[in-house]
């Protein structure tokens, strides 16, 4: 790897980066080679966040995260026909992390606990942002086919208050 960044930590510090790296502990690694480095000299996050995820392809791993397997609605109505309580309504709602925005799809039911995460829908991370690829976003058109199917078989409303779909909510 050439980066004078990595070049100048000692063996032991690449060695504790690569290991939180071989974890997936991206953010402690983030962390760690930042303050491996001596405070006057600190390259900014930008340039750290950029040699940790060339760590990441020199070990032979992904830094962006991978897209969600696609949902599998018979699985999912399996999943909400056993949840206690009566189905009353599904929802997706857009929920974030530092690797990105995704859509978390919700059972409503009036048991309890009266909400269940069904699934987690991400379509990759929000590098999407910057080369283009994001709108429209495909978590949210995954989340509104299967959450509208879902809702017609359970016979229950469908919500969805995605602030790029008009008329969805």
């Amino acid at each position: 790897m050439d980066s004078p960044i990595w070049d100048t930590l000692p063996a032991t510090e690449r060695s504790a980066v690569d290991a939180l790296i071989q974890r997936d502990h991206r953010i402690a690694a983030v962390a760690h080679l930042r303050e491996a480095l001596p405070a006057g000299s600190r390259p900014g996050l930008h340039e750290i966040l950029a040699v940790v995820a060339e760590r990441y392809r020199e070990l032979g791993l992904r830094f962006e995260r991978y897209p969600t397997p696609p949902l599998d609605p018979a699985r999912l109505a399996e999943e909400i026909a056993a949840l206690p309580g009566r189905t009353i309504a599904i929802e997706a709602l857009w929920d974030g992390d530092t690797d990105g925005w995704f859509v978390e799809l919700v059972v409503l039911t009036d048991g309890t606990p009266v909400e269940h995460r069904l699934a987690t829908i991400r379509h990759g991370s929000d590098m999407r942002l910057f080369n283009g690829t994001v709108p429209p976003w495909p978590e949210a058109q995954e989340a509104e086919t299967v959450g509208r199917a879902l809702a017609e078989r359970f016979e229950v409303p469908f919500r969805f208050a995605d602030p790029l779909r008009a008329g969805s909510v």
